[in-house]
């Protein structure tokens, strides 16, 4: 190995951090702060929030499931009620017509 060319990153020329070129901060960054490129905070959030949304969606799917099976159960009693009053309705005109048609003979002996 050459001694003369520059180590990169991903291959240093050492790995003794003793013998590693230090570090020198940038005049345009206060030192200790993050560069805007680098924060991840707004990734992070979106990611984490999109994470909470998948793991949500099958809840909200058997939600919106048992919303309209309750639905479709309140239309069935619905349905159930209107016939059974409906054959209420004709006993009751039924028994009307035996009734006055009772006193229509009792009128007439």
């Amino acid at each position: 190995m050459n001694t003369n060319i520059a180590g990169t990153i991903d291959r240093p020329l050492t790995h003794d951090p003793k013998k590693q070129a230090p570090m020198k901060p940038s005049t345009n960054e206060p030192a200790g702060a993050t560069p805007e490129d680098f924060t991840m905070s707004g990734a992070m959030d979106s990611r984490q929030n999109r994470t909470r949304e998948m793991q949500l969606i099958p809840e909200a799917l058997a939600r919106a499931h048992m919303h309209e099976l309750l639905h479709e159960a309140e239309r069935d009693r619905q349905a159930v009620r209107l016939a059974s009053a409906r054959r209420m309705q004709r006993r009751a005109e039924r028994a009307s017509r035996r009734a006055r048609r009772a006193l229509a003979m009792a009128v007439m002996q």
